[in-house]
């Protein structure tokens, strides 16, 4: 990887939560830095993607949404980048497969809402990413009973850590997943587009 590519050391354990950030805003922060913490995280990039496969309209442009994330989400260990416009990868088990394959020993954590888990059956290769990666899901306000209930949490039920095991999931081979049930930030990308404030 060149200079422009997140730098990441042999064994850490790397967060990825994913989406278009169209607008990032306090409530990705807030997942983020619960991410950190409850999943025992060493960083945690935000994989600002080009655009959303299973959304109709493109988001805003790239460098924008860069810029307003690189704004709100100012944290140590959390990188904001840009990697799968680099790469040119479209779809999540793509940009796995290029970031295992080029940051060998590294232990990456996908990161979703539970708003995601609820539909994550519908993503490319979703069966591939469950096996492949640990995946910690963060729960939002009436998100709760649909992920739980979702084909991805029946499938691999018994592949689900205890929350109280959350802080060990990125040393857990895949597939495993947890759910991390907490009062997040009921704001949305596509409530703040709504409103006309992006």
């Amino acid at each position: 990887m060149t200079a422009a590519f997140p730098v990441a050391r042999f064994g850490q354990v790397i967060g990825l939560l994913g989406g278009s950030f169209d607008p990032p805003h306090a409530g990705h922060v807030h997942i983020s830095k619960v991410a950190l913490k409850r999943f025992g995280l060493d960083r945690l990039w935000w994989l600002v993607s080009p655009g959303n496969p299973l959304k109709a309209n493109g988001p805003a442009p790239l460098a924008d949404r860069m810029q307003a994330a690189r704004a709100i989400m100012q944290h140590p260990r959390v990188t904001i980048t840009d990697i799968e416009a680099r790469i040119g990868t479209r779809y999540t088990a793509e940009t796995l497969v290029a970031l295992q394959q080029h940051y060998p020993g590294v232990r990456f954590v996908w990161l979703m809402g539970a708003d995601n888990l609820a539909q994550f059956h519908l993503w490319q290769d979703w069966r591939w990413i469950m096996e492949n990666v640990p995946i910690g899901v963060v729960a939002r306000p009436g998100d709760r009973i649909s992920a739980r209930m979702s084909k991805a949490a029946r499938v691999y039920a018994q592949s689900r850590l205890p929350g109280r095991a959350a802080h060990i999931l990125g040393r857990a081979e895949a597939p495993a997943w947890t759910f991390v049930n907490l009062p997040l930030s009921d704001q949305s990308s596509s409530a703040i587009r709504k409103r006309g404030e992006w």
